[in-house]
């Protein structure tokens, strides 16, 4: 079938901690095989949490394989038997400390399709509840911040904030808010 590769062979050649990468031979549509690394990964959320005076909760936070410290919204991995729908509510009180009353989907993303499975859905939380404290994971160090959707639009745009899932995530909610408008 055109566009379309059969695996013929799977083994595991590394399982970590939260993913694991098999080496796969894939059948390609005109009769050749391929060798194919594949990294597994459970999935994500992320969650825009807006306000209601227009601006975005966002997480700083070091990001090891980059070395530096990123803004972005938060986020988390979904866990054994936990659907997208509730990981982005339970990352959103985790991180921010805050709940919502109307959480809206935003679709979801492949950030890197050509080796890895990994899916993060994307959500809009609106009509936060006051922040409480934080209930964040062992080893998980995090600062909120507080910017106007606007400046944060802009700093994707600039090119200061590199992480997809944010970008993605802003500047769909940007086009949903100005069409709203």
């Amino acid at each position: 079938m055109h566009l379309e590769e059969k695996t013929l062979q799977s083994s595991l050649a590394y399982q970590a901690k939260i993913f694991r990468v098999t080496k796969d031979t894939a059948l390609l549509e005109n009769g050749t095989k391929a060798e194919r690394d594949v990294v597994h990964h459970s999935g994500g959320v992320c969650v825009v949490p807006l306000t209601n005076k227009g601006t975005v909760l966002m997480v700083r936070q070091y990001r090891y394989p980059m070395h530096e410290v990123t803004l972005e919204i938060p986020a988390g991995k979904t866990e054994p038997g936990e659907g997208h729908y509730e990981c982005g509510l339970r990352e959103l009180k985790e991180e921010t400390g805050c709940t919502c009353k109307n959480y809206f989907y935003l679709g979801k993303l492949y950030p890197t399709p050509a080796y890895d499975t990994e899916v993060i859905h994307m959500y809009l939380a609106r009509e936060l509840s006051v922040p409480q404290e934080q209930s964040l994971d062992e080893g998980e160090f995090l600062d909120v911040t507080e910017l106007p959707l606007s400046e944060a639009v802009q700093m994707v745009m600039d090119g200061k904030i590199p992480d997809s899932k944010t970008q993605i995530a802003l500047l769909k909610t940007w086009m949903l808010v100005q069409n709203q408008s």
